[in-house]
């Protein structure tokens, strides 16, 4: 490759050698009955009888592709130069412009033009007319000044004289460019949702089949007596599915203009829901459209504080699970502030039972990891066998956002956008979870 071409040159040849690859591409070209597409590169003519077959071809295109990229680096390289040539010109007409009046700055072959009363005044002729007694007049000779440059200076304000001060708030103010991205306004995280078993449901509501009793009657018998007799009983149950929704109305020229408004509105609806699921699953009343939450699932154990310590409260509350729901505990639920009064725990002589102050501290007591959690108010809290055969949410449909007219919004540029999602929530074992109460006593 030549390295002595201009760039006009350079761009010539680029251009000629892309419509050369472009008609190889054009004549590979391949469309399916279901509209993929793809290269057959045997189909290629426009290489000439020298070229043929699929890899012969192929190889060419490559040598075809890397001379494309040799050329529009040289065509980079030429560019650059050119408008270094433009900078350097740009640089010498500043250098060599006039300076403003009052910059400071001496030239040495222009004066600062004065207007006409200076000049005027200036003149000897006059001062002398003016000493005689200023009679029969004076005549006056600029035949330096250009007109124009008179007549500029007087339809000008004088600056130099009044001496007016510029400074932020009376003459530019200085441009300011904003940081990026913004500063989350405080707000609860995801805390429960995180520990609960996921699954899909395609239904409006989910039934399921509960074992309310079971009286199993094994037991040994002789040889040839009768076998006991067992008995279960099953009840019907369901859960129906939920819509949680939020919307928020937007003008027209903020979700055009603005271009993270419409992620951002996204992501904010779509956080709002999922924190409101996270509410609904713990402490949801079940009331109308609410979902019912853990608190107020009817079966699940209470083991109350009394005057226990707190960690002696939780777990009598395991032990309770493990006797009464035969589950396996796998989480502890508490608010900050109770689990603040356990990890200040201290013994007589001061020591802190939860690790020292330098350190973090395990967040496990009894060897299950606590989940801080501020849905349900600070005095309660909850253990339970985070299991899918115990526990779940079903997903009926994700988060779907839509942008839409409501009511006169169309004639007033405005949009909404609005997410909703449909969930269910299931506990299928009420005993394998206790609320554990009175911690803030």
């Amino acid at each position: 490759m030549a390295n002595d071409l201009t760039l006009k040159q350079v761009r010539e040849k680029l251009a000629a050698k892309q419509d050369d690859l472009g008609k190889v591409f054009t004549e590979a070209l391949v469309t399916t009955d279901s509209g993929q597409k793809s290269y057959d590169f045997n189909k290629v003519t426009c290489l000439g009888d020298s070229v043929k077959g699929s890899i012969a071809v192929a190889e060419k295109v490559k040598s075809m592709n890397a001379e494309l990229n040799e050329l529009g680096q040289q065509a980079e390289t030429l560019e650059a130069a050119e408008k270094a040539a433009h900078d350097q010109d740009e640089r010498a007409k500043a250098r060599n412009r006039p300076p403003l009046p009052g910059g400071g700055g001496n030239h040495p072959s222009i004066e600062r033009i004065k207007a006409l009363g200076d000049m005027v005044v200036d003149q000897k002729s006059y001062q002398d007319w003016v000493k005689s007694g200023g009679g029969g007049g004076v005549t006056l000779n600029f035949s330096e000044a250009f007109p124009s440059d008179i007549l500029a200076k007087g339809m000008g304000f004088e600056t130099i004289g009044s001496k007016a001060l510029m400074s932020t708030t009376a003459g530019w103010a200085p441009e300011n460019l904003r940081i990026g991205g913004f500063v989350e306004a405080a707000s609860r995280p995801i805390q429960v949702l995180d520990i609960i078993p996921m699954a899909q449901t395609g239904n409006d509501q989910v039934v399921y089949m509960e074992e309310t009793s079971r009286v199993s009657g094994a037991k040994e018998i002789a040889e040839g007596g009768p076998y006991p007799e067992a008995s279960f009983a099953l009840t019907e149950k369901t859960s129906p599915v939920r819509k949680i929704g939020d919307s928020l109305p937007v003008t027209d020229e903020q979700l055009e203009d603005v271009a993270q408004a419409r992620s951002y509105i996204n992501s904010r609806l779509t956080f709002g829901l999922r924190q409101r699921l996270d509410f609904q699953v713990l402490v949801g009343d079940g009331a109308g459209s609410n979902l019912r939450g853990i608190k107020n699932v009817a079966g699940i154990q209470t083991q109350a504080r009394g005057a226990d310590p707190v960690p002696d409260a939780f777990y009598k509350a395991m032990t309770k699970i493990r006797l009464v729901g035969r589950a396996i505990p796998t989480h502890l639920l508490m608010h900050p502030m109770d689990w603040q009064a356990v990890r200040l725990l201290r013994t007589s002589d001061g020591i802190y039972i939860w690790g020292s102050p330098s350190e973090a501290g395990p967040e496990r007591m009894w060897g299950l990891p606590v989940v801080q959690q501020d849905a349900d108010a600070a005095g309660t809290g909850f253990v339970g066998s985070f299991q899918p055969a115990w526990i779940s949410l079903y997903e009926r449909r994700g988060v779907d956002v839509q942008v839409g007219y409501v009511g006169t919004q169309f004639g007033e540029g405005k949009r909404t956008v609005r997410a909703d999602m449909r969930y269910a929530f299931v506990v299928l074992r009420p005993a394998a979870f206790s609320e554990v109460t009175g911690l803030a006593a």
